[in-house]
């Protein structure tokens, strides 16, 4: 392939680009600073490598974990409650975040030059889009906590209605970032604005995706900061056990979700200012994001297994499938729970607190 046919069709709008099947391998020989024999290596390679086999493997358990979720949330009506439906909408964000990478992982490789432009901002926008609804619904959660904790009535009559606008919100702002790219925001006719990570996406549009998460993060911070001071200022009686009960859960949270997503931060706010030659590094980006993927790993356990009869339902779920495997009845497995779940047993055991502690002690 000649270099100097990346200029060949700048004569052509660049949504005509998107079916142009040379422009792929046009953009990756450029930006990612690929000599001839370097193509055709990448070219020869089939199969995927063992650190893709791992990263299926992860994925294939996020799947997994995040599916028992929303099977836990669906059957026991104990959950059908606001908290517990974001608690849903991240497992089910997370399982899309699973199944678009692994799905990236098989479209990757020897297939990338095999693409068209179009299948391409498909491929990695829907990453993007089921990444970014990870994020937001971490955002989703922490704004219904701070709402619930900062009203006297927490089970109002627009609890449903703002529970429903911030979902759908969240998944309103994920297609749109992700789909940016697609829509017009990429470097086709431009090949020096590329990104060396994402090749046909624009740095600008990379720039301004890691400044919407970090400023998500700081959001997130900053009203759970909020949360731990209205909590230790609300009833002092009681700050030893809600106030540092809450402190654990925030810094767990906050603490996986800087440790996941630093290191793709990081390789993307190299890569809008730094090209392949002078930080190779960058190539290789997709250890770093497979590091963010582990947060939705991770989500399920911080945010689903500290509650008692999460854990509990989890182990019914388990218990028919096995069950059912070796043809043995499983009535005792759909008993419906015996105890309270533990916000409602949590609600009750502090009924005679002051409504703001009632509230904390029921959403953590």
């Amino acid at each position: 392939m000649d270099p100097l046919s990346c200029n060949a069709d700048k004569a052509k709008s660049k949504y005509e680009q998107y079916f142009n099947s040379n422009l792929i391998q046009i953009h990756y020989f450029f930006v990612k600073n690929m000599s001839q024999e370097d193509m055709r290596k990448r070219q020869g390679t089939e199969g995927p490598s063992a650190l893709n086999i791992l990263f299926i493997i992860i994925c294939s358990i996020i799947i997994l974990e995040n599916l028992m979720v929303l099977i836990a949330v669906f059957r026991n009506k104990k959950f059908h409650s606001a908290m517990f439906f974001f608690i849903g909408n991240l497992a089910f964000s997370d399982l899309l975040a699973g199944s678009a990478y692994i799905a990236n992982i098989c479209l990757s490789g020897t297939k990338t030059f095999h693409l068209m432009p179009l299948q391409w901002f498909i491929r990695e926008g829907t990453v993007f889009i089921a990444l970014s609804a990870s994020v937001f619904s971490l955002l989703a959660i922490a704004i219904e906590r701070y709402i619930a904790i900062t009203k006297v009535k927490v089970y109002g009559s627009n609890k449903t209605c703002r529970m429903f606008l911030l979902i759908g919100a969240c998944w309103v702002t994920s297609i749109l970032l992700g789909g940016l790219p697609i829509l017009g925001w990429n470097c086709i006719n431009d090949l020096e604005e590329c990104s060396a990570v994402l090749p046909l996406n624009s740095r600008r549009y990379i720039c301004f995706v890691v400044t919407i998460f970090s400023l998500i993060l700081l959001s997130i911070v900053i009203l759970y900061v909020r949360i731990y001071l209205i909590v230790r200022s609300s009833h002092q009686e009681t700050t030893n056990s809600a106030s540092y009960a809450l402190l654990k859960t925030v810094t767990i949270v906050l603490g996986v979700f800087i440790v996941c997503w630093l290191p793709a931060f990081s390789i993307l706010l190299l890569d809008t200012s730094c090209g392949m030659s002078s930080c190779p590094i960058l190539s290789q980006a997709e250890i770093f994001f497979g590091i963010a993927t582990l947060n939705s790993a991770l989500n399920p356990l911080i945010y689903t297994l500290r509650s008692k009869d999460m854990r509990r339902e989890f182990l019914r779920v388990l218990c028919c499938w096995g069950l059912l495997q070796s043809g043995r009845p499983a009535e005792r497995c759909l008993m419906q729970l015996k105890s309270s779940s533990s916000m409602d047993h949590c609600t009750s055991k502090h009924e005679h607190q002051t409504p703001i502690m009632q509230d904390c002690t029921t959403c953590v």
